[in-house]
């Protein structure tokens, strides 16, 4: 008979990156995709970005931490992570959000690359225009 731990979710998104990431109470290791957080994200201003939400709620050491990334680059994949322990520590306590609300964790960031357009050097970019 397996014991009932109890798992917080959360799914966290960012350009085309998308986290899925559970939170457990009481074990204070930190995996990602299968690898410690110190292996997968070497740059350890990409990992004050991950902790930003257990910094800003006081939560740290408090929880274990398994996420499966997937899609963007490694800052990409740092912000969607952000985005998906604020969403699994919302689910844990709802008390928590108006912190998270306040730093601006809970808000999705919208922004994505641009397509390019037919006709165009790129999105924006034109063609340079010639008089003859």
């Amino acid at each position: 008979m397996t014991p009932d731990i109890t798992k917080y979710y959360g799914t966290g998104r960012r350009k085309t990156a998308i986290a899925r990431v559970w939170l457990t109470p009481g074990k204070a290791a930190f995996i990602v995709n299968g690898l410690a957080l110190e292996k997968y994200f070497p740059m350890e201003a990409l990992r004050l970005v991950i902790n930003q939400p257990f910094a800003v709620t006081q939560t740290e050491k408090k929880f274990g931490v398994i996420a499966n990334i997937h899609g963007g680059g490694k800052a990409g994949q740092a912000e969607a992570l952000r985005h998906g322990i604020t969403r699994a520590l919302i689910d844990y306590s709802l008390e928590l959000r108006s912190a998270l609300k306040k730093a601006g964790f809970v808000t999705r960031d919208p922004r994505k690359k641009e397509r390019k357009k037919y006709g165009q050097k790129g999105a924006r970019k034109r063609f340079q225009w010639t008089k003859r």
